[in-house]
């Protein structure tokens, strides 16, 4: 399925999207040309699906609600619960979807302007389509880590110290 250039590639595009093919192709190991090779190869095929930026929106003026809402579903007949998943992740407000193990079916990540706009949501669209059996809201306060990247306290060195 892949190889392991694809592999390192991957890691290396985790950890800054922004690395440029060139720079890639150093890291790897690789000419220039197989490294943009295995990069179209990996967005050709929907691997490597998006590069995304980590904002930490506390720090800028845009006012954001985010939550955490746990979906109970009554599964389909012969589609299980991709169909109502389908019909849950077409919404705007929500960003993330995953089927889940454990007390409730669906995990579903949304965010909205201001919290009566994501209240609304939650009430008059999501927890009134058919198939809904509960939602339970969960609104984020503070983030502190997201993406890998911690987002508040002191960032110096993490490593365990080691005497002798």
């Amino acid at each position: 399925m892949f190889n392991t250039l694809e592999m390192r590639i991957i890691d290396l595009l985790t950890e800054d999207a922004r690395i440029p093919p060139e720079k890639i192709a150093v890291m790897a190991d690789v000419t220039e040309e197989e490294a943009r090779a295995a990069i179209a190869h990996l967005e050709k095929e929907r691997i490597l699906v998006k590069y995304a930026a980590v904002i930490n929106w506390d720090r800028t003026d845009r006012e954001l609600v985010q939550a955490v809402i746990e979906v109970r579903v009554q599964p389909q007949r012969d589609r299980g619960f991709d169909a109502i998943a389908a019909r849950i992740y077409q919404f705007e407000e929500v960003t993330s979807l995953y089927l889940m193990s454990g007390a409730y079916d669906l995990l579903a990540m949304a965010e909205a302007p201001t919290l009566k706009q994501l209240a609304g949501f939650v009430s008059s669209k999501l927890s009134t389509l058919e198939g809904v059996t509960g939602t339970a809201t969960h609104f984020m306060l503070k983030t502190y880590k997201c993406g890998g990247v911690f987002f508040s306290g002191e960032q110096g060195d993490r490593r365990l110290a080691v005497s002798p």
